[in-house]
């Protein structure tokens, strides 16, 4: 399913107009990116849960010449899913 798809069953099931599905999941969508930014974390029990963690800086290599290459720190999202979302699967 992708976004439009969701936009099509959320304004089916809810009952109201696509345009006004659209505006909420983009407003959840928002929601989740600002719970994340300000808080670190973000958790939707039973669906996931998202958390900020530091990757540490490490060494790669350049698979073409197989030099070794410096990969920076950097932080990145962890996702993590909730039991609902591992029972669907």
């Amino acid at each position: 399913m992708n976004k439009s798809e969701l936009i099509e069953y959320v304004a089916k099931t809810t009952g109201v107009s696509k345009t006004q599905a659209e505006e909420v999941i983009n407003a959840v969508g928002t929601g989740i990116v600002k719970g994340i930014k300000s808080d670190k974390e973000f958790t939707w029990t039973g669906v996931f849960s998202a958390k900020v963690v530091k990757r540490a800086a490490r060494t790669g290599i350049n698979p073409q010449t197989k030099a070794p290459l410096k990969i920076p720190a950097k932080n990145v999202v962890k996702i993590k899913a909730g039991s609902v979302l591992q029972d669907a699967a």
